[in-house]
């Protein structure tokens, strides 16, 4: 097993980011789309947070009970953004070791990790990313 492999090599640097000043409906629309469950949020070009799909479900009642549509669409226009994110979270460096990052994951309560270079969100790496690393490992 490659013991250096740094996290960029299975990294997801093709991004669906979200900007500060979208609203929870977009978050909610892309996770569905694009099946992600972590989205990082960006003010210009700075990382500001990032929002899970679990941040978003404790807004809606929508799995509790029938026609609940309503109420969590005016939750979302209630909320920003800004109020639910993950407010200057833990990033790792493209150079940063997938042992490093799995080792870090294994003893976090999140499953995502924004990679940034040099104050710039260039990817982010999640617990699935790391376990298809490893799984890749005994073919």
């Amino acid at each position: 097993m490659k013991k250096r492999t740094p996290v960029s090599s299975i990294m997801t640097s093709k991004m669906v980011t979200v900007n500060t000043n979208d609203d929870l409906r977009k978050v909610s629309d892309l996770m569905k789309k694009h099946h992600i469950r972590h989205i990082p949020v960006v003010s210009g070009d700075k990382l500001a947070g990032v929002i899970s799909q679990t941040d978003v479900m404790r807004l809606s009642f929508g799995n509790l009970f029938d026609g609940q549509t309503e109420a969590d669409e005016a939750i979302f226009d209630m909320l920003k953004i800004e109020q639910v994110m993950v407010h200057h979270p833990k990033t790792v460096s493209p150079n940063d070791t997938i042992r490093d990052v799995a080792t870090y994951l294994a003893q976090a309560e999140f499953h995502a990790l924004p990679v940034v270079d040099d104050n710039k969100l260039v990817g982010i790496v999640t617990t699935t990313d790391v376990i298809k690393y490893l799984i890749d490992q005994y073919d």
